[in-house]
């Protein structure tokens, strides 16, 4: 569903007229502000299948820092792989790396594990190798990223849309004060229910993910 037909979608529940573009009054702009507000707090519920995405990062022989290039601030690693040597990199805290930076004799290798490490100029996350790679290899993140803020009315957003649209009707709702029909609470009630059933369904593509077992 695009961005347009979700910011309809709200306003037809609000029982306010349809609009040929999702900024074209003032009413419906700040709907359009809901629904991000409402895409942010659904993309925030669970790892969804749409928002994954592998970036691939490759070395430099004795660079140790690396940007992951449309990452932004808010992404997440499942996990991460050298694709050169078949091998998992592991995650670890910037103790455990500054105690090798600076404490232990510097060390150079096949990369074995990475730290988040600040960010560049573009807000996205860059991360710190160890051992400081001597040669180039292939290293494979597996991301969550969240879907840049819907913008144009074309836009299509990747998640489910029904949690996002009745999220927003809830957030208004509960704004305006009245709808004529149904109250905020019980919008959000519709809301957190088609929340849990989208999940429930995009975490059958992914069950490992939510049971425990040991290796």
């Amino acid at each position: 569903m695009t961005y347009l037909e979700i910011v309809n979608g709200v306003l037809r529940r609000l029982r306010e007229d349809s609009v040929s573009s999702w900024n074209q009054n003032t009413y419906s702009t700040m709907v359009g502000d809901f629904v991000n507000d409402a895409k942010h707090q659904v993309e925030g519920a669970w790892d969804w299948s749409q928002n994954r995405s592998i970036i691939t990062v490759n070395t430099v022989a004795s660079t140790q820092g690396y940007t992951l290039t449309g990452f932004g601030q808010n992404g997440k690693i499942i996990s991460a792989y050298n694709d050169t040597q078949n091998n998992e990199i592991h995650r670890v805290d910037q103790h455990y790396m500054d105690h090798q930076n600076y404490t232990a004799q510097t060390t150079s290798g096949e990369p074995r594990f990475y730290c988040f490490r600040g960010e560049d100029s573009s807000d996205d996350s860059k991360v710190e190798l160890w051992p400081i790679p001597d040669a180039v290899y292939s290293l494979k993140f597996n991301c969550v990223i969240d879907q840049d803020d819907l913008a144009a009315d074309g836009t299509v957003l990747q998640i489910p849309w029904r949690p996002v649209l009745l999220l927003a009707v809830a957030m208004l709702a509960e704004e305006k004060g009245e709808t004529g029909g149904a109250t905020s609470a019980r919008y959000f009630e519709m809301a957190d229910k088609a929340l849990a059933d989208a999940i429930q369904m995009d975490a059958a593509k992914h069950s490992g993910e939510t049971i425990w077992y040991q290796i």
